[in-house]
């Protein structure tokens, strides 16, 4: 099964790339880090189709038979990397596609709208936004090992779970009409 997690923040020390890291590590999940700052600045041109890093990220969501989003919330939203990245996809790579979210707060009253920023966008490329969501608060993490507490990681691996049940439920759809 091939499940593609993207990190949606811009800071290479954050608290969105060690959940990224964890689900690389725990489930074997392709990660796409838009730290590296390999996505160029969307502007709508047509010679951006063509750049090899939106050539990959496209065939990359294209290939995946789910996605996962990750973003810190910024201002009540998601990141600005992460809404970068997707608009230069569509429903060409996510159309009935089993899509999780997963907002990395600040604290306290943080990630929801981050999460619901998110599934507006999935919905607007057509992608199946599963119902779990998770937001991971600062003391959900262990820092000294680049991982989650284990409080954490059940609530991870709910979600986990959840995103491979809608991927075999579509499996099985499409496999029926295809009979």
């Amino acid at each position: 099964m091939n499940i593609l997690a993207i990190s949606g923040s811009p800071r290479k020390n954050g608290r969105t790339g060690i959940a990224a890291r964890f689900f690389q590590n725990k489930y074997g999940v392709e990660v796409i880090d838009l730290s590296d700052g390999d996505i160029p600045l969307y502007n709508g041109e047509a010679y951006q189709a063509e750049l090899e890093n939106v050539e990959s990220l496209r065939a990359k969501v294209k290939g995946a038979d789910a996605v996962l989003l990750m973003s810190p919330e910024y201002h009540s939203g998601m990141s600005g990397a992460l809404k970068n990245a997707l608009d230069f996809l569509g429903s060409e790579q996510f159309h009935s596609k089993p899509v999780g979210l997963l907002a990395v707060a600040g604290g306290g009253k943080g990630g929801i709208n981050a999460l619901n920023n998110m599934r507006v966008v999935g919905r607007g490329v057509y992608a199946n936004v599963i119902p779990r969501q998770l937001v991971l608060d600062p003391h959900c993490f262990e820092y000294e090992n680049d991982s989650l507490n284990d409080e954490s990681a059940e609530l991870v691996d709910a979600l986990y779970k959840e995103l491979v049940m809608y991927v075999k439920m579509r499996e099985y759809v499409m496999q029926s009409e295809e009979a």
